[in-house]
């Protein structure tokens, strides 16, 4: 049997962009990769740009919720816990159970720009697109190469080679 691998993605808020990852990799990871999302300071709703963005785009939105971090210090255990913003990377977390390897991916907060709905959705789309990127790189590094080490360091790879790239 295949290893599952948990993933939490974790934002101060829990509105947008951990979401947004959470769904994305729950879908490539076609039940080999469970993700999940939440915050610190978790806002209660989901930006309902974000959600017709994921609808848009094919995912289900139906369980997709703001929740807070504490919800999971008890487990499930966790493989990876990615920061997606700058304040939750410098926060101090809990201690996640089983150790998992932790990482950031910051990226820029869409519900944050200012603007028309527009160049407001646009931003929603510019956070999809690096998500699913590094996401697709995660998953098929960790699932396709067999060279491949799973390490914090490797996983802050990923997002400075899709920066790069961008």
């Amino acid at each position: 049997m295949n290893k599952i691998y948990n993933c939490l993605f974790l934002c101060t808020g829990n509105s947008c962009r951990s979401i947004i990852a959470e769904s994305i990799m729950n879908k490539l990871g076609k039940g080999q990769f469970r993700a999940f999302s939440a915050g610190s300071l978790p806002v209660g709703y989901v930006h309902p740009i974000a959600l017709e963005l994921l609808k848009e785009k094919g995912h289900s939105i139906q369980d997709l919720s703001s929740k807070s971090w504490e919800l999971f210090e008890n487990g499930p255990e966790m493989d990876f816990i990615i920061t997606v913003c700058d304040s939750a990377a410098g926060e101090v977390c809990p201690i996640w159970p089983g150790k998992p390897m932790t990482a950031h991916w910051g990226v820029i907060d869409p519900a944050g720009i200012e603007g028309d709905y527009e160049v407001i959705l646009t931003a929603f789309k510019d956070t999809y697109t690096k998500f699913e990127k590094m996401i697709s790189e995660l998953i098929n590094k960790i699932t396709n190469e067999e060279d491949f080490h799973i390490s914090e360091e490797n996983i802050e790879r990923i997002r400075n080679s899709v920066e790069e790239k961008t």
